[in-house]
C-alpha cells in the first residue's frame, strides 16, 4: 500500500517508485535524465525534448515527457484514449509499447495510480523469474 495514494502524483514519486522495484539500474542519458533499467530494458525515462512532442497552439517543443512501458497494444490504447488520463502517444511511438505523460500533468494522477502504472512498467521488461518473485511478495491473493 502507498502512503498518502490519495494525493496528486508528482516527478519525486516517479524517481521514489521507480528505484524501489527490485534489480533496478539507473542509467544517465547524455542530458542526465535518468534511465531506469530492470535486466539492461528500461522501462521508464525522461525523454530530451523531441519535434514530435509539442505543444499545440506554441509549437514548442515539450520539455517534460516520461516514457513508460505498457504490457501491450490493448493496454497503451486503453490509457491514451481515455480522456480521464494524461497519457498520451505520438506517431513516433507508434508501434512501441509505451505511453507519453508529461511531468507537468502527472498532478492528474493519483499517487497510487502512478505507483501501479510504473509497478506495470517494470513488470512489462522485467524476467518472468523477478515478476513471479515480485508479485508473489507484493500481490494479495
Amino acid at each position: 500500500m502507498v502512503d498518502d495514494g490519495d494525493r496528486p502524483a508528482t516527478v519525486a514519486d516517479v524517481h521514489e517508485f521507480a528505484l524501489a522495484m527490485p534489480h533496478v539500474t539507473v542509467v544517465p542519458l547524455n542530458n542526465g535524465n535518468p534511465v531506469y533499467q530492470v535486466g539492461g530494458k528500461s522501462f521508464v525515462f525522461f525523454r530530451n525534448p523531441r519535434p514530435d512532442a509539442v505543444d499545440p497552439e506554441s509549437g514548442e517543443r515539450y520539455d517534460d515527457v516520461i516514457v513508460l512501458w505498457v504490457e501491450s497494444e490493448a493496454e497503451k490504447e486503453a490509457l491514451v484514449q481515455d480522456p480521464r488520463t494524461p497519457y498520451f502517444t505520438t506517431p513516433h511511438f507508434a508501434r512501441h509499447l509505451s505511453v507519453l505523460v508529461r511531468a507537468s500533468r502527472l498532478g492528474e494522477l493519483t499517487r497510487a495510480e502512478l505507483a501501479e502504472q510504473i509497478q506495470d512498467a517494470w513488470m512489462s521488461r522485467a524476467s518472468r523469474a523477478r515478476v513471479t518473485a515480485w508479485l508473489r511478495d507484493h500481490r494479495p491473493g
